[in-house]
C-alpha cells in the first residue's frame, strides 16, 4: 500500500519565493502521507526564462524540497528549471527523505512553445524505486509519445507533471486514460490551475487512475490537495488475470 498525495494549484509566475511560501502552506495541511506530487516548473509556472530563472542542484528550491521530504518523511516530486554543466533542463525531482534525489530530464520537449530553444532535451529513461514500487516519471508533452512510457514490465507507477492548457485538456485527459491502460499501471497526472504569464489558462484535470484506467481521483478548475491509498497488490492480481503485456510487441527505442 502507498499513499499518494497530489496537489493542483495556481503558480505564481516566474517567482520561485511566492511559490515556495505557497507549496509550503498546502503541504502543512497533509498530515501522512508516502508520496507528495506538485506540478511541473512548480516554483516559476512553465516559463522559456530559463537563463533568468534556473537554478542549479545545490539552489535555493532543491534545499527545500529536500527540507520538507525530511519534514513529512515522504518523496516530494516537481520539476524546476536547473542549470547544469552550462546547460539549462526541466527535471524531475523525486526527493526523498533521506536527501537522495532521483531525476528524469524531460526528453520530449514542446515545440509550439519553444521549449527546445530554452532547454536541452533528456535523452535517459528513469525508473526509482520508493517503499517497494517501481516508479517511472515523465513530464506533460512526454504523454503524447507512448514508446516513451512503454512498460515492459519494469515499472509499477507512472507519474506525469504538467502545465498542459485547458484548450487541450481533452487530449490530457485522453492520453492519461490510454498510458493507463496499454500499460497496466497506476497513472498519477498532476497539471496546474490559473493564468500563466502568457495568457494561457489551465484547468487542472488532475487524476490518478488505477490499472485499468479507471478514475481513483479527478479535479478540475480549483486548488486542491488530496491523498488516498493505491495497492500494488491489486494491480499485480489484475496482470496476472489479464496478461496484456505478455502479448506485447517487441522492438528496441
Amino acid at each position: 500500500m502507498l499513499q499518494i498525495s497530489t496537489i493542483q494549484a495556481d503558480l505564481i509566475w516566474e517567482s520561485p519565493i511566492d511559490n515556495l511560501r505557497k507549496f509550503s502552506n498546502k503541504l502543512d495541511s497533509i498530515k501522512s502521507t508516502d508520496i507528495v506530487i506538485l506540478p511541473e516548473m512548480f516554483t516559476t509556472g512553465f516559463s522559456m526564462a530559463s537563463e533568468k530563472l534556473a537554478e542549479t542542484m545545490n539552489g535555493i528550491s532543491v534545499k527545500w524540497m529536500k527540507q520538507k521530504a525530511k519534514d513529512l518523511n515522504a518523496l516530494i516530486c516537481g520539476s524546476l528549471i536547473i542549470s547544469d554543466k552550462e546547460k539549462y533542463f526541466n527535471r524531475f525531482l523525486a526527493v526523498h527523505p533521506s536527501g537522495k534525489i532521483d531525476s528524469y530530464d524531460k526528453k520530449h520537449l514542446f515545440r509550439m512553445g519553444g521549449e527546445g530553444n530554452a532547454y536541452e532535451a533528456g535523452n535517459e529513461k528513469i525508473v526509482f524505486e520508493y517503499k517497494g514500487w517501481k516508479i517511472k516519471p515523465l513530464i506533460c508533452y512526454d504523454v503524447r509519445f507512448p514508446v516513451w512510457a512503454r512498460n515492459v514490465k519494469d515499472y509499477d507507477l507512472l507519474i506525469y507533471i504538467a502545465s498542459f492548457p485547458k484548450i487541450r485538456r481533452n487530449a490530457w485527459s485522453t492520453l492519461l486514460r490510454a498510458r493507463s491502460i496499454e500499460n497496466q499501471v497506476y497513472t498519477i497526472g498532476v497539471n496546474r490551475v490559473g493564468m500563466d504569464g502568457n495568457g494561457l489558462e489551465y484547468s487542472g484535470d488532475s487524476v490518478i487512475l488505477d490499472f485499468n484506467g479507471d478514475y481513483i481521483y479527478q479535479k478540475s478548475d480549483v486548488e486542491d490537495v488530496f491523498t488516498t491509498t493505491i495497492d500494488l497488490n491489486a494491480q499485480k492480481a489484475y496482470r496476472l488475470k489479464f496478461p496484456f503485456l505478455s502479448d506485447r510487441d517487441s522492438f528496441k527505442l
